[in-house]
């Protein structure tokens, strides 16, 4: 039995259980997906552990990602400039290589609904974890401008220093760019956006990394502005389908994984809304 698992506080409602079991029907072998509920400062221990078990990869949320960081053998490029990681695999001869798939996993996503950042500007709302994570793929991904704008100067900074073509920016920014990216967790489980109503313009792509509701108002609208929309669950699915590769070495159907999200969160009660990104 191969074991894969999610290590974080809380975790109890995280969609990647759901996820991850979805994925591991359609690969070949006997695979499992489990959660454990590590406290805060005990990422050390659950690498030992993993290393003990034989267990075969993890996924980490909060609060572990740059403990985890510090304790893997190895990071890729996105985790060593974040300092965070969300992805453990473990080679042939038992080293821990720590990865970053969640900004790649938004890049992904923004592809597969026909969108390529290339080239673009681009507006990051937010300089938390997933936007960094973000700004930093979507600078390796070669868009032309991202202005980051958050409340907070220096976080503003901070984030727009994961890549070149990055700045500090402000709301005036939206109006010329091409593609708006909500990264900050304004909307979850409410009906709050983090623009003002009428910000966004027709020619622009909206995204949003929220995806309890899936339509959120600012998704709404810039639906109904004639805005392309990318939803939530969509970076949440493409991340995972990343997670699969490095540990599996197969690459799931992103349709399914999305499908398997979408029935756990509609077996969800509307007060039950606590989740995390993963």
């Amino acid at each position: 039995m191969n074991v894969v698992a999610l290590i974080g506080s809380p975790v109890a409602h995280s969609l990647s259980p759901s996820i991850h079991r979805a994925a591991f029907a359609t690969v070949p072998g006997e695979w499992a997906f489990v959660s454990f509920d590590v406290a805060a400062g005990r990422a050390d221990a659950a690498l030992d552990a993993m290393r003990t078990l034989g267990i075969k990869g993890l996924a980490v949320t909060t609060p572990h990602k740059e403990e985890v960081a510090a304790y893997v053998d190895e990071v890729d490029v996105a985790a060593a400039a974040l300092r965070s990681v969300n992805t453990v695999a473990v080679t042939g001869d038992g080293h821990l290589i720590g990865y970053s798939t969640d900004g790649d996993g938004f890049v992904d996503g923004l592809r597969a609904e026909g969108v390529d950042p290339s080239g673009q500007a681009i507006v990051v709302l937010g300089a938390g974890g997933a936007a960094r994570s973000i700004v930093e793929a979507l600078g390796r991904a070669r868009a032309d401008r991202i202005a980051v704008v958050n409340r907070t100067p220096s976080r503003s900074d901070a984030a727009s220093a994961l890549a070149d073509v990055a700045v500090a920016g402000t709301f005036a920014d939206i109006a010329t760019a091409d593609i708006v990216v909500n990264a900050t967790s304004v909307g979850m489980g409410t009906r709050d956006s983090p623009l003002p109503a009428g910000t966004v313009r027709a020619h622009q792509v909206v995204a949003d990394i929220v995806y309890h509701p899936l339509e959120t108002v600012l998704l709404a609208e810039g639906r109904a502005a004639g805005c392309r929309v990318v939803d939530g669950l969509t970076m949440l699915v493409h991340q995972a389908v990343r997670q699969q590769q490095l540990w599996t070495g197969t690459t799931p159907d992103a349709s399914t994984l999305r499908a398997a999200a979408e029935d756990e969160l509609a077996s969800r009660s509307a007060g039950d809304t606590t989740d995390t990104l993963r």
